[in-house]
């Protein structure tokens, strides 16, 4: 029986990496969003997981086998975003429920499982680090927490395995998307070279000099293949990243020499990018349209909130992969070839310079 996969969230960094691996392994393909992309071998589904009466007729006609979640809609207050988010999930697996075709269910969430949401990101009482799978949950609302539990109830109720993948940031290619630190700083960087501004990192000491780690789009993509066909790594929740640790002080000298610039010194001196940024559109669409790129629309690549919220936080972030690692999931990339790789895809997509 052919494994028949659909993609929620396709359109985004994490779905369109999942559906390309998916599809070169031979799977039959459906990507869900309200706004699905053209890609190679998926077959597209135009859907709004907020209207279960249009779901539902959506997906009459799709049995998938398999259902990987990478989706979820930004809300002004952890309260909506579980309310939200929530919804979501349980209004994708009920309508899913009548087909009876579903094996498996793997969730994308990430390290604000161990960090806390945005509103109370990084801060009060924080985790032991490096962050463990077997750590419990904080004392505090998260609307990951939710999608988990609709998940948890559903495999409860119709007989599906599960399981749980928890990202550091992610590096990958999407346009539009809501966190994307890769393209933010490959915008960034080209904005530098072309006003010569000092390329300077935004945020704070800690991760200037701290330890830290990543993780590929490409690898998570690889990690919810494997567990969702390996038996032993069925109903469990994982951390996913590249497998290597680097500092800040590093990465940031790594980036400006791919772009032909140098690094600014760091002096400790929070730069937050959302402010250094605020006023570059009129920029880069004046780089994209001599340059001949295809999205002059800097917010339709950019996010630099998010990018400061991670490069802004108190402590030092590394991540255990050692349960995945005894199970047998040894895919490994190195973090400066994920940022490169896909700086390379955005210029042969004429996205940046």
């Amino acid at each position: 029986m052919q494994n028949k996969a659909l993609i929620v969230g396709a359109s985004g960094v994490v779905g369109s990496a999942t559906a390309k691996v998916l599809a070169e392994a031979g799977w039959d393909v459906t990507g869900l969003a309200r706004k699905p992309g053209r890609q190679e071998n998926v077959t597209p589904l135009v859907a709004d997981l907020l209207d279960p009466a249009s779901l539902g007729t959506a997906l009459a006609d799709v049995a998938p086998t398999h259902v990987f979640i990478a989706s979820w809609l930004r809300q002004p207050t952890e309260a909506e975003n579980i309310r939200v988010n929530g919804a979501m999930v349980r209004n994708l697996l009920d309508a899913l429920r009548p087909a009876a075709s579903v094996r498996h269910v793997a969730l994308v969430t990430g390290l604000k499982h161990y960090l806390g949401p945005f509103e109370a990101y990084g801060k009060g009482t924080l985790p032991q680090t490096p962050f463990r799978e077997e750590q419990d949950r904080l004392d505090i609302e998260n609307f990951y927490y939710a999608q988990e539990d609709e998940v948890f109830s559903a495999a409860s109720r119709d007989g599906f395995n599960w399981s749980v993948h928890r990202p550091h940031t992610i590096i990958g290619k999407a346009v539009g998307n809501a966190m994307n630190m890769g393209t933010t700083l490959a915008v960034y960087a080209a904005i530098c070279r072309e006003t010569g501004r000092p390329f300077r990192f935004p945020g704070v000491e800690t991760q200037w000099n701290g330890l830290t780690d990543m993780t590929s789009a490409n690898v998570l993509a690889h990690h919810m293949l494997w567990a969702s066909t390996t038996p032993e790594a069925a109903n469990e929740a994982f951390n996913v990243v590249n497998g290597d640790i680097f500092r800040w002080s590093w990465m940031w000298q790594r980036i400006a020499a791919y772009f032909g610039i140098e690094a600014a010194p760091f002096d400790g001196t929070v730069r937050p990018l959302e402010e250094q940024m605020a006023d570059d559109a009129a920029i880069w669409r004046e780089i994209a349209e001599r340059e001949n790129l295809v999205e002059p629309d800097i917010d339709r690549l950019i996010s630099p909130w998010h990018t400061d919220a991670d490069l802004g936080r108190p402590i030092e972030v590394v991540t255990d992969m050692s349960k995945s690692r005894r199970m047998g999931f040894t895919v490994y990339q190195p973090t400066d070839d994920a940022f490169t790789g896909l700086f390379d895809e955005l210029r042969s997509e004429r996205l940046i310079p």
